[in-house]
């Protein structure tokens, strides 16, 4: 039987309603004038502009566009002693200015209770007849993108999910205005509705939920509405009066306790451009701050530097009073990296560069020491990750993606635990269910009740308020944690320091349980593929800022200097691209036009400032120098330019021949060597194509290879051992790709029941019969798509390579190409950061079959003890491995948040190598570098040199920089790529007196060490050094 009769319980249900509709008495209209504008006008220059009356109802906005508003409130006699706000109909989301300073917001329609929108946007608390407030605002007129709900469309009629609106008219503006806020009608409410939902949780027969119910229908006796304003003020008074012993019965001894922080996800773009992203900086940064001002019990947390960039950059006075809230200690700054990056795609140096670009705004702009990684939204968490967080002081990491498990996969088994990366190091992690809870008791009794761990956990996180657009908390949520610090029957709650949260758990004894491994997502795996072009470009700027270092740093040397501001700059346009929308392909397509037009600025710019550090390197004469940026020596074949047809040889004497315009030559590891013209007998050819009437045969002295007439793969021999496994390797195989939800995001699993069109051959030639390579290309037609591939096999190489180019024009597509193998083996190798990750090739378990679709870097292996075989590519991240086939993703098709994405022409590389010998012998690291980082060369000549390399060929010297402290050092970071405890001596040619152990902040670790001091590295290390070197007397 329910505790209420339902009399009072739809009487109750009345009461709310009502007295909800009494939050707001209007005391007069705002009268707008405004004017629209492209431009991101700054307050002062918006105050110039043409302003014209704008009426209620008048339409307004092209896509893109803002209008800018203006206005006065001149408070009446009625307002006296009153708390004052403003109802604003603006016709979008608003940033708000009142008297010359940053307001807040007007928030838009992603709120979820109506007076959100209202009850922040108090004037003053305490009216005087007489006082003026001059307002602006900016309005956003919106945009339009493809969406059913859940960001997809499902299968797409054509001609449908156009954009339904009229340009020029896409919105309206409403009728706006200011008004006496009623804060005894608003208190009674949050009353009422913290001991009704409370009421709600608890058991029937609890004597805490009859007393609650007897209150709240002493409530709806007490209180009078249809009586004057006056009167139902009393009643509202009185009626809080009769509930507050309710409100004072405390906990007893057991009680949970949740730490709630207020936060703002604040995507730096998604459903919208970066450029309003600025502005919503300043609508959640200056709404929170007059929080903080109204509570001294609240907190608030920010992530993100580069979203304080662009608020201090575009609103320094906002940010001024912001360095002053987080001084004291209200407003926290935390979250160690500089943008909350996807953690699958980015190399290891650049999520080491996310956490140092981070840490180091922090300490240096806020005054903070980061120690806790926020990264709410992320889509799965790398398992290099704790050992870089380590290795910049980071304690703690925040998340709760994880527990987004739609797709009925195993749900994570805890909140609180001890997370382990792949070399071993740990993090103490804490993962809620979201960052955007509510605070009322519905939501955190909720919480509670399903949570996942049900013992060795009395402590929850709470992160609360609106967020991916920003917003953050309104006043309902700090009261009602305000009223559930110790309510009984409620867990308590206290507002505090996430970090503070977790010292508190350490004193407890930390963690009972531990993960070891990479934290998967178990859905959103179409990131790993989704917009091209952004993971092609992120590939080569990676690249692109690695060659700027190296060789920037090797010329600093010689007395070049070295621009390390513009360093800086290229780097935070790279890192703040690496956004966890951006990168994995989530985003609107004007964010994609923009993102890919940086990182084509910014290989422009990396790529000139390169170059003259490497001429810098160079002596005035005849040669060509070619230079190596991998950590390894490399035999590679090339074309010469016609000077070189007959020949080459090295200063040092070693002879180069050349046959037909290519030569093998050997260049020291991150380093270089320079070629000379010379006559010398033409070497012989070592790769040949020999064409037959079913496609063709390439081979050279190690590997033979058989085509068909569409590029497939019928055998591969390598050293007289087949590879190939019954089935053709290299074959495009098209699927239908509709996922139920999120269509950027998902892969859903049954896309394999869904096959689509089959690949059509058209044209099959030789293009290059013999030589020191031999190539094939062919083209054809796959889909509503065209395909042109040219394959290729080099001198004594066993990679063939396949370089790729699709004019791509599909819908809901899914385009792989797969390597089935001769190898058994239950786990394939799959490389990320600073080393592998081994997944299953089964899907024996529910654990293995959600991994169907996962992230590799530049390789994905399958090996047994005594072969394997791998997929090299240039620009792909998707990958699935079922059973011995290696199924690289190459193209995708979603249709929301962009229609039809990746239309175009779509150039890409991948390559399939094999070896004898268990992967510890495997060269694939070593492959994979360099099919993705080409030899380069310059014009001129110097002695062939060396800069670094270890002399273990599992250990990776993966970066060669200049110190940050300009203090003349290098710092060098290694790792260990094959999961072997390694001990190694470092070759250098350049004058090292010491090395010098050191964190990723560039800090000094260790004592200094002997340049050829042995170093050990254990399994997937990662190990930094500062290099002292001797200066010259």
């Amino acid at each position: 039987m329910a505790l209420l009769h339902s009399e009072y319980k739809d009487r109750l249900a009345h009461w709310q309603r009502v007295l909800a509709q009494d939050f707001y008495r209007p005391l007069g209209p705002i009268r707008l004038e405004g004017f629209t504008t492209m431009d991101h006008l700054t307050p002062d220059e918006a105050a110039g502009g043409a302003f014209r009356p704008v009426e209620a109802g008048t339409p307004w906005g092209h896509t893109w566009e803002y209008m800018w508003c203006r206005g006065r409130v001149c408070l009446p006699e009625e307002a006296r002693g009153r708390t004052i706000v403003m109802q604003l109909e603006l016709g979008g989301e608003a940033t708000l200015f009142v008297n010359g300073r940053a307001f807040g917001t007007r928030r838009a329609g992603w709120v979820t209770v109506p007076h959100h929108a209202v009850c922040d946007n108090i004037l003053t608390r305490c009216g005087q007849p007489g006082d003026r407030f001059d307002l602006l605002f900016e309005v956003y007129a919106g945009h339009y993108y493809p969406d059913v709900g859940a960001c997809a469309t499902g299968p797409v009629l054509p001609g449908t999910l156009g954009d339904p609106t009229v340009e020029g008219r896409r919105t309206r503006m409403g009728a706006s205005s200011y008004g006496v806020w009623n804060e005894d009608a608003y208190q009674l409410w949050l009353d009422v509705t913290t001991l009704a939902q409370l009421m709600d949780q608890l058991p029937e027969d609890s004597l805490r939920a009859a007393e609650i119910a007897d209150g709240l229908e002493t409530y709806t006796r007490i209180v009078d509405f249809e009586q004057p304003p006056e009167a139902r003020d009393e009643s509202y008074r009185a009626a809080r009066a009769a509930l507050r012993p309710l409100l004072e019965c405390r906990n007893g001894s057991t009680a949970p306790r949740m730490s709630a922080i207020g936060n703002a996800h604040l995507d730096l773009a998604w459903l919208w451009p970066m450029q309003e992203t600025h502005r919503k900086t300043a609508r959640t940064f200056a709404a929170q701050l007059r929080l903080l001002d109204q509570y001294p019990d609240y907190r608030f947390l920010q992530s993100q530097p580069a979203a304080y960039e662009m608020c201090r950059d575009h609103y320094p006075e906002l940010y001024e009073r912001i360095r002053t809230a987080i001084k004291a200690g209200r407003w926290i700054a935390e979250g160690a990296m500089y943008v909350e990056p996807d953690t699958n795609i980015p190399s290891g140096e650049s999520l080491v560069r996310q956490l140092v670009f981070g840490k180091r705004f922090y300490r240096q702009e806020l005054g903070v020491d980061s120690r806790m990684l926020w990264l709410p939204d992320t889509f799965g968490y790398s398992a290099a990750l704790p050992q870089l967080l380590g290795q910049c002081g980071v304690r703690y990491l925040v998340t709760q993606k994880i527990f987004w498990s739609y797709n009925e996969g195993d749900p994570f088994p805890y909140h609180y635990f001890t997370w382990k990366g792949m070399d071993g190091s740990e993090v103490t992690s804490f993962l809620p269910t979201s960052y955007t809870y509510r605070t009322d008791p519905a939501e955190l009794c909720g919480v509670w009740r399903d949570r996942v761990q049900k013992r060795h956990l009395e402590d929850f996180l709470i992160p609360f308020g609106y967020g991916d657009g920003g917003g953050g908390p309104c006043r309902d949520d700090i009261e009602f944690a305000l009223r559930e610090q110790d309510l009984e029957g409620a867990p308590r709650v206290r507002m505090e320091n996430p970090v503070d949260f977790f010292e508190a758990l350490d004193k407890k004894g930390g963690p009972a349980n531990t993960w070891d491994g990479e934290l998967y997502f178990n859905a959103h795996r179409g990131t790993y593929t989704t917009q091209a072009a952004i993971k092609k470009n992120n590939r080569r700027s990676e690249y692109a800022l690695h060659h700027l270092e190296l060789w920037g740093a090797l010329a600093a040397l010689r007395g070049r200097p070295y621009d390390a501001k513009a360093a800086e700059g290229l780097w935070k346009t790279l890192l703040l691209n690496q956004f966890h929308d951006i990168l994995p392909g989530s985003c609107i397509a004007r964010v994609y036009k923009e993102a890919n037009a940086a990182h084509a600025e910014l290989q422009r710019k990396a790529g000139a400032l390169a170059a003259g550090a490497r001429r810098a390197l160079l002596e005035e004469g005849e040669g060509l120098t070619l230079f190596n940026g991998e950590s390894f020596e490399r035999t590679e074949v090339l074309t010469l330019p016609e000077a070189f047809a007959a020949g080459a040889v090295t200063p040092e004497g070693e002879a180069v021949p050349v046959c037909g315009g290519e030569a093998k030559v050997r260049v020291p590891a991150l380093g270089a060597v320079t070629l000379l013209p010379a006559e010398l007998p033409a070497a012989a050819p070592a790769a040949f194509a020999e064409a037959d009437g079913a496609g063709a045969v390439l081979r050279n002295s190690r590997v033979t290879v058989r085509l068909d007439r569409l590029g497939r793969l019928l055998c591969y021999t390598l050293d007289g051992r087949e590879l190939t496994a019954g089935r053709p390797m290299n074959t495009l195989r098209m699927y239908k790709d509709v996922p139920r939800k999120f269509d950027a995001w998902d892969i859903d699993s049954n896309y394999r029941d869904q096959p689509a069109e089959e690949l059509q051959g058209e044209t099959f030639a030789v293009t290059r019969a013999a030589g020191l390579s031999a190539s094939v290309c062919w083209t054809g037609r796959i889909g509503r798509s065209a395909v042109r591939q040219t394959i290729t096999l080099r001198a004594d190489s066993p990679v063939v390579e396949f370089a790729t180019t699709l004019d791509w024009h599909e819908l809901h597509r899914l385009l792989k190409v797969e390597f089935p193998v001769d190898v058994r083996a239950e786990e394939a190798f799959h490389e990320i950061q600073f080393g592998y990750v081994p997944r299953p090739t089964h899907r024996s378990r529910g654990y293995d079959q959600q991994r169907f679709e996962v992230c590799n870097h530049r390789y994905t292996a399958l090996c047994d003890n005594g072969r394997g075989a791998a997929v090299l590519n240039d620009c792909k991240y998707g990958v699935g491995v079922e059973g011995n086939s290696i199924e690289l993703t190459l193209l995708r098709a979603a249709a929301s948040p962009e229609m039809a994405s990746d239309q175009g022409e779509q150039s890409f590389r991948y390559g399939f190598t094999a070896w004898a010998g268990s992967f510890a012998e495997a060269p694939v690291v070593s492959q994979a570098a360099a099919f993705n980082d080409p030899l380069l060369a310059e014009p001129g000549r110097l002695a062939a040199f060396s800069a670094f390399a270890a002399d273990a060929p599992n250990v990776v010297v993966d970066t060669l920089k200049p110190a940050d402290d300009g203090s003349g050092d290098l710092v060098i970071r290694l790792y260990e790529s094959k999961k072997a405890d390694t001990v190694c001596r470092l070759r250098t040619d350049l004058p090292v007196e010491a090395l010098v152990p050191c964190d990723l902040m560039e800090e000094p670790a260790g004592a200094p060490l002997d340049p050829a001091a042995p170093l050990r590295l254990r399994p997937f290390q990662v190990l930094s050094l500062r290099v002292k070197l001797r200066r010259a007397t």
